[in-house]
């Protein structure tokens, strides 16, 4: 088989990177209504799209989980360095629509950050450290969509 190797730079902003700390790599067969497999055997799951029936998820639903983890951990980060104690109990509720209109197919995200007790002052200085930080924030940001909500 003969590779080609495609890089694109224009219109994108190019980041110098130091070191790659981790590389996920996943190979997808069958698009919405296949199947994605990591290279290290630890994701293996069926793929459906939005709203088909069977047991698969859809990369919609993969984005949010991804998007939710990586947030904590960008509030985590971001709440020892301001010296703020978050609740144990917090959360991400993220929704990523694929919506549409005449240009095409698009994505836009909603993330619900619930902070249990904290004061909402604190909450929103996480939140917004953390969504400065985020490398999926960073990924999206001025490209789709994003409302961040603060609940306490």
């Amino acid at each position: 088989m003969e590779l080609n190797t495609i890089q694109e730079v224009e219109n994108t902003t190019v980041v110098n990177i130091s070191k790659v700390l981790y590389s996920g790599n996943v190979i997808v067969t069958g698009g919405r209504n296949g199947e994605a497999k990591s290279s290290d055997g630890k994701l293996d799951i069926e793929l459906t799209s939005p709203g088909a029936k069977g047991n698969g998820t859809n990369p919609e639903q993969l984005l949010a989980a991804g998007w939710s983890a990586c947030f904590i951990g960008a509030m985590h980060l971001g709440a020892v360095k301001m010296g703020v104690h978050l609740p144990s109990d917090l959360s991400v509720n993220t929704s990523i629509d694929l919506a549409s209109n005449d240009d095409g197919f698009f994505l836009q995200a909603h993330l619900q950050v619930i902070l249990p007790g904290l004061p909402i002052d604190e909450a929103r200085k996480v939140v917004e450290a953390a969504h400065a930080t985020c490398p999926y924030s960073k990924a999206t940001r001025g490209n789709i969509n994003v409302k961040i909500e603060v609940v306490v």
